[in-house]
């Protein structure tokens, strides 16, 4: 039977067909959307340069650990190796210069540090000493203000390359790099840059080899200034005090370039051994100065005013003012840097609050879902009298040709009496007629204009002639009991609403058999937990069964949100009405076929629930047994559907970040430990679902890819939602692949 309405025009032949309204209005969102997934793509971008920032300045990026030891100096002058600590090329000759006597120059390795370095400057500044410091690039660029502070101190600075690499193992680029970004952070730190460079793993002159005397005559010809010991105080060996005062005091009264060390390790040895070395050289006569002061003292310029040749003097010749792009770019590094030590640490407490929520969630759904299974299927459990009366069955279709047969004569093989509706939205298929010309017993077929999901379903629902009206997709299969099943929970006169169980059909695809995997998990064990706590946030559009009286009550489907089940789910609970799970009401539906279809579905589901939790808004404070939902359902719907999942990718992230730059086992072993508790969840719910297990052999892949999109598709929703707009009804490619399965639990 058909009802009749004014169905469209044919185009006139030779004529090109004039866009839909549904066509022009998925051209139009589809245009929309374009920026706000470039958008979350830039988002999860910015969070992967800031953790890879963050690495970087930790100095473990490669792990590059070598130390190179025991290699042949026969291609470096012996004057180099038996001169003095202070290498130079003037005029592109190597040149040392040796510290006077009774002079020390008190050099200072690998800080800046937050804890120590203070307390040096602090205790140089007393004892009116300067210091030569030759700081880590990185360290610099996250503790900008010590370094600021060390020099308008009165101190010299030094590079120490940016990551601490031995470079004798490095190629020239990565030479030029770190020194390059150590300037760059000293130009942002402090505003100056240095012409002084001291190479890690090599203080003293006799560690000059053939692998880096290369290193030090290209950096001594672009105008640096190699600075070497002769004295060694090894206080990283923490000997005690009085061995780190002895072994940094120089013999027979000469000078000598001296190492102390401000980082790295545990300093209070060397805190405590500073001033008591201090007061003992000067006891002894010595002077105290820079690098600079010494070259100053050893090679006079006229040029030079008469505090740069003076003790402490000379900061002129090492430093430089840093202008123009220097100066920006190195403001821009240490911004860039800030950002990132604030926020790892705070995605550290996230991914702490995230993983508990999530641990938290197995556990409930565990114990909840088990709880929820044994009730239900205890041989005494029933919901009263058995509901035997017709139903109608309401079936809003859009272009759905390749699947409405199939839907249809699944309908038609009912055990359940029911009246079959298809609300043609406006195909341009032939649907409609496809319906028709089956000939299939009480199905009627109801013509609109093109209008959307939920204005064909409340039509399906004035045209419904009986009170509970189930509501499927078009391109959905049921099995011959599944509205037998599906209808009995409304013997309980307070129930408004029933949900059934929707399965993957065709999950022999690698999407179908992902999402299958997320179905049965996810979804299903999610409302076996939300049916005990009475709180069910969505019927799913795929299968749901609803009083008629429920339904008018709340004002039918709206079109306000992309879930339009979500929203009239929330609406019936704020009415009083209990909605509840029948796992057994089975129904079998068909996943995308492509990774832009899924992106289009999911995206509707995510972005089309924030839009019904913000409309349910105020049921947070509805009172009395209408506001269950907002008391309970809310918040969990709230944590679980959009706060976790929009903070789970710190999981992934954090899980990388520790392969790539802390440890790789410990992290390797963290993740496979969440994806064994998860097997487990999913293991359980296969069980329930009484589903074959070989599909969990498809999980780890799952975790790798198929979430990965999830995550950025909430993302995209997020975005959306933040800046506004909205979509209407999407039609999604179908293949009409799915037909009834054979077995009961649709092993396919």
């Amino acid at each position: 039977m058909t009802t009749p309405s004014t169905p469209p025009a044919p185009p006139a032949r030779g004529r090109r067909r004039a866009p839909s309204r549904m066509e022009r209005a998925a051209g139009r969102a589809a245009a929309l959307q374009r920026p706000r997934v470039l958008l979350a793509l830039l988002l999860l971008l910015a969070l992967t340069c800031v953790m890879l920032l963050d690495g970087y300045l930790r100095a473990e990026v490669g792990g590059d650990q070598r130390v190179r030891t025991g290699a042949s100096a026969s291609d470096v002058p012996d004057d180099v190796l038996d001169g003095g600590p202070i290498l130079s090329f003037p005029g592109g000759q190597a040149t040392t210069v040796s510290v006077p006597d009774k002079t020390i120059v008190l050099t200072f390795d690998d800080g800046p540090d937050p804890t120590w370095t203070p307390q040096v400057l602090e205790i140089l500044e007393k004892y009116d000493v300067p210091g030569t410091f030759f700081l880590v690039g990185s360290m610099v660029s996250r503790h900008p203000g010590i370094v600021r502070d060390m020099v308008e101190q009165g101190n010299e600075v030094g590079v120490h390359t940016f990551t601490h690499v031995d470079l004798s193992y490095q190629s020239q680029a990565r030479v030029t790099r770190e020194i390059e970004q150590t300037q760059l952070a000293l130009a942002g730190a402090a505003g100056i840059t240095t012409t002084l460079f001291r190479a890690p793993y090599s203080s003293e002159t006799d560690a000059i080899d053939n692998y880096s005397w290369p290193v030090y005559e290209s950096l001594g010809q672009d105008g640096y200034t190699s600075v070497f010991i002769d004295t060694d105080s090894d206080d990283w060996k923490r000997p005690g005090v009085s061995k780190i005062v002895e072994w940094a005091t120089p013999e027979d009264d000469e000078g000598a370039s001296v190492l102390f060390h401000d980082a790295g390790g545990e300093r209070s040895q060397t805190i405590e051994a500073l001033p008591e070395y201090i007061e003992k050289m000067k006891a002894k006569g010595y002077t105290f100065t820079t690098v600079s002061g010494v070259m100053a003292e050893q090679q006079p310029q006229p040029q030079q005013s008469e505090q740069s040749r003076q003790p402490g003097g000379g900061l002129q010749a090492a430093h430089h003012e840093a202008t123009g792009a220097t100066l920006y770019e190195g403001k821009a590094l240490v911004a860039a840097v800030a950002v990132a030590e604030w926020t790892v640490p705070a995605l550290s407490v996230g991914l702490v609050i995230v993983g508990v929520a999530v641990m938290g969630r197995f556990a409930m759904m565990l114990v909840l879902a088990r709880r929820h299974h044994r009730q239900r299927n205890r041989r005494r459990f029933s919901w009263g009298p058995p509901v035997t009366g017709p139903v109608s069955v309401i079936v809003p279709a859009y272009n759905e040709k390749e699947c409405i047969e199939a839907t249809l004569r699944s309908l038609a093989r009912s055990t359940h009496p029911i009246e079959i509706i298809v609300v043609d939205d406006g195909s341009t298929d032939g649907t409609a007629e496809i319906a028709e010309s089956l000939g299939l017993p009480g199905v009627r077929v109801v013509r609109q204009a093109n209008a959307g999901k939920p204005a064909a379903l409340n039509n399906g629902v004035r045209h419904a002639r009986y009170d509970i009206v189930v509501m499927m997709d078009g391109d959905t299969v049921f099995e011959p009991d599944t509205v037998g099943r599906l209808v009995q929970p409304f013997a309980d006169p307070s129930v408004g609403a029933v949900a059934g169980n929707a399965k993957v059909g065709n999950r022999r695809t690698l999407i179908g058999a992902w999402q299958h995997i997320e179905y049965v998990m996810g979804f299903n064990l999610d409302r076996r937990m939300y049916d005990l706590l009475r709180c069910m946030p969505t019927i799913p559009g795929a299968i749901g069964a609803f009083r008629r009286e429920a339904v008018l009550q709340v004002g039918g489907m709206s079109d306000d949100t992309l879930a339009e089940d979500t929203d009239i789910t929330i609406a019936l609970h704020r009415a009083g009405w209990r909605v509840v799970y029948e796992e057994h009401a089975r129904a079998w539906t068909e996943a995308p076929g492509s990774l832009g279809q899924l992106w289009s579905q999911r995206y509707r589901w995510s972005y089309g629930t924030m839009q019904a939790l913000w409309k349910h808004r105020r049921s947070l404070t509805d009172k009395g047994p209408s506001g269950r939902f907002g008391r309970v359902g809310m918040p969990l719907v709230v944590l679980f559907q959009v706060v976790t999942p929009v903070f789970a990718p710190l999981i992934d992230v954090f899980t990388v970040y520790s392969m790539v730059f802390v440890d790789f086992r410990a992290a390797l072993l963290a993740w496979l430990a969440v994806l064994a508790v998860q097997l487990v969840c999913a293991a359980y719910a296969f069980r329930l679902d009484r589903e074959k297990y070989r599909y969990l052999l498809m999980m780890p892949l799952q975790q790798l890819a198929y979430r990965q999109m999830m995550y950025l598709v909430l993302i995209h929703s997020c975005v959306t939602a933040l800046t506004g707009g909205r979509l209407r009804w999407q039609k999604l490619k179908r293949t009409g692949e799915v037909g009834t399965p054979a077995g009961p639990s649709g092993t396919g």
